[in-house]
């Protein structure tokens, strides 16, 4: 019983920085999407995490095979195995189920609903990474660990993954309005999240001292700037172009 009360405290602070997230950007959207859209992207971007795990996973213990240098598979760890396959999942999540809906009927849905599918995917990642045995802790050490917890998550990867995802579907939203140059513009999107999200884990992760911290911060910075800039842009166009 004790157990099952710990599991609800991590689910609860687990999902809380998306939510939070969420009613922020939805405040973006000029004309609101439905709950029953929202609530079905939103659980698609968690289901997802399934996947992700696996493929994860298994890259991870084929590149420990591969026996290459340290910093190459530190860098192909980073940037291609987590970034690649947490970025382009969520874009598949929008690709299968936004992209051909007849809720998509303006640009900006498509970054509203990337943004969905990322705070789901980033709903179920928190509540992993907070979760702990509660046999190891008091009561007072656990609340006070998911507190502080979820609120590193608020400010840091669930703001990074929203950010990285917005990028990604205003690049896809203007990619549906050029037929000849649809592919690279998607992709150019999809390789700028990569190298920023990838570049943020690298370095918080690898790096030491003041960079650890100094990096991942500009890196906020640039992808809200741009997810900014973004939103503001695709408000300006009157209908998405599905050719």
């Amino acid at each position: 019983m004790i157990f099952n009360f710990y599991i609800i405290l991590y689910i609860i602070f687990g999902i809380l920085p998306s939510l939070v997230w969420l009613f922020y950007y939805l405040k973006k959207d000029v004309h609101p999407e439905s709950n029953k859209m929202i609530l079905k992207i939103f659980m698609w971007g968690a289901i997802i995490t399934i996947p992700v795990f696996f493929v994860q996973i298994g890259s991870a213990n084929l590149l420990e095979k591969i026996n290459l240098d340290p910093s190459i598979s530190s860098l192909i760890y980073w940037f291609l195995i987590i970034s690649f396959s947490e970025e382009f999942l969520k874009y598949l999540v929008i690709r299968l189920k936004v992209i051909n809906s007849h809720h998509l009927d303006e640009p900006l849905d498509i970054m509203i609903y990337m943004v969905i599918a990322a705070l789901g995917f980033a709903a179920v990642e928190n509540i992993l990474y907070i979760f702990t045995s509660p046999e190891n802790f008091s009561f007072t050490e656990i609340l006070n660990r998911t507190l502080i917890l979820s609120f590193i998550r608020f400010i840091g990867a669930t703001f990074l993954h929203t950010l990285c995802s917005a990028v990604i579907g205003y690049a896809v939203a203007i990619s549906l309005c050029d037929l000849k140059n649809r592919r690279l513009e998607a992709g150019f999107g999809i390789i700028i999240a990569v190298a920023l999200h990838g570049l943020y884990n690298f370095s918080i992760i690898t790096l030491e001292g003041n960079l650890r911290l100094i990096i991942p911060i500009i890196i906020l910075i640039i992808l809200a700037i741009l997810t900014s800039l973004g939103f503001e842009h695709l408000k300006k166009l009157k209908s998405v172009c599905k050719l």
